[in-house]
């Protein structure tokens, strides 16, 4: 239940955010928030992240649609009854559905977080994206966890039979 309670408020807050910018900024309109640090950015995104896939809108729908059913399919043996996999499946599959929405629905994706880090200027992004980036991160620590508490519970170190 708690990676669907997750993925319920990403998508919302998400599609909230979006629909926010989308009637109160102009396209391509900045407004700082944090001088040197966040601006709000109004883009349309018809890619995926850092601008791969450029236009090609239908296959990102369709690996979209192909990762939420691959995730449904395998979700007993992608999550486990850890809670940060539960968390990770959550966030991943929230914004997978916000960014799907806006790609069926309007032809793009809505971006709009900018963030300028150290003299480095981050592509702009949103809420899904961010839900998609941390619950990936997080899927992949705690399945390394998961790992290394396996091999440290195991019977002990493998034997080499004597050659000899």
């Amino acid at each position: 239940m708690t990676p669907l309670i997750i993925a319920i408020i990403i998508t919302f807050f998400d599609q909230l955010t979006k629909q926010w910018i989308r009637l109160d900024f102009a396209l391509g309109e900045t407004r700082p928030v944090i001088e040197g640090f966040l601006n709000l950015n109004y883009l349309r995104n018809t890619g995926a992240a850092w601008g791969m896939l450029t236009g090609q809108n239908t296959a990102l729908i369709i690996i979209s649609v192909f990762m939420l059913c691959l995730m449904i399919i395998f979700r007993k043996s992608f999550v486990t009854d850890r809670w940060d996999q539960r968390i990770a499946f959550g966030l991943m599959f929230g914004g997978i559905i916000g960014n799907l929405m806006d790609r069926i629905r309007l032809g793009w994706v809505t971006d709009f977080l900018d963030f300028h880090i150290a003299g480095y200027h981050w592509p702009s992004f949103n809420i899904a994206d961010s839900a998609i980036c941390i619950g990936v991160g997080m899927y992949m620590v705690s399945s390394g966890l998961t790992m290394r508490d396996t091999m440290n519970n195991s019977t002990g170190p493998i034997q080499e039979k004597d050659a000899g």
